[in-house]
């Protein structure tokens, strides 16, 4: 089976977002992030507190608006930082073979991912995981990186859906 596809920018940020949500380590780090900084609000209207000799009711309670409203944002911004950095990663450098026309290959061996600047073969073994999101199918190959298959240039989403499960799963 062979499939010609152009990945964009926007695939490529999609993958990163996809695998920030979908990653423990990740998920553990914004976590943190969230929770930490509430509590440190909170210690810091008692420093102010102590320091300024004001009621701690009065500096506790902008503090907690200020912690409410960090934990129901954090996650959104953290995301946007996510999708800037990776605009800003993919700018610096020279990635002609990561964007732009593709052919995917896919044999019984593996497959064979051609562009401008080369290709890349991996076997199916090779593959570890198949993730699939409403717009992509993505065909990990390491812990952060994988093969990223536009949906919208697929002729029949199904047909390959299953190919790919079938090889994935059988070897």
């Amino acid at each position: 089976m062979e499939i010609n596809y152009h990945l964009t920018e926007d695939d490529y940020l999609n993958f990163n977002l996809y695998h920030v949500k979908n990653s423990q380590a990740a998920m553990r780090t914004l976590n943190i992030q969230r929770i930490l900084m509430p509590i440190f609000f909170i210690a810091a209207a008692y420093l102010f507190s102590t320091i300024d000799d004001v009621p701690f009711l009065w500096m506790l309670v902008p503090f907690i608006i200020v912690s409410i409203l960090w934990f129901i944002f954090y996650p959104k911004y953290f995301y946007r930082h996510v999708a800037r950095g990776t605009r800003k990663m993919i700018k610096e450098g020279k990635n002609e073979g990561l964007l732009g026309d593709h052919t995917m290959r896919l044999s019984e061996e593996g497959i064979v991912d051609s562009n401008s600047t080369g290709e890349t073969k991996v076997n199916w073994s090779g593959i570890y995981e198949f993730k699939e999101s409403s717009d992509t199918f993505y065909l990990y190959n390491s812990a952060v990186s994988a093969y990223i298959l536009p949906k919208r240039e697929l002729a029949n989403v199904a047909e390959v859906r299953d190919y790919l499960l079938g090889k994935i799963k059988t070897n």
